[in-house]
């Protein structure tokens, strides 16, 4: 089975947009945790064409800088 790269970023993206409809009631730190790492994975998915490594290691980097910025 062949998944198109365009549908994996766009599903990606509408699973950010969802998870941080989520966010109204986080911490502005709980939030640019949450927005760097959807953010990130995004990234890193369209970096690596899609690679579950790629997704995974983008957001976990996102996530880290979204935790630091104040």
């Amino acid at each position: 089975m062949v998944v198109k790269k365009g549908f994996v970023v766009t599903a990606l993206a509408v699973a950010v947009v969802m998870t941080l409809s989520g966010c109204s009631n986080m911490s502005k730190r709980d939030r640019n945790t949450a927005i760097g790492a959807g953010a990130g994975a995004v990234g890193g998915a369209i970096l690596t064409g899609g690679g579950t490594l790629g997704t995974l290691g983008g957001a976990a980097i996102g996530g880290i800088i979204g935790h630091q910025v104040d």
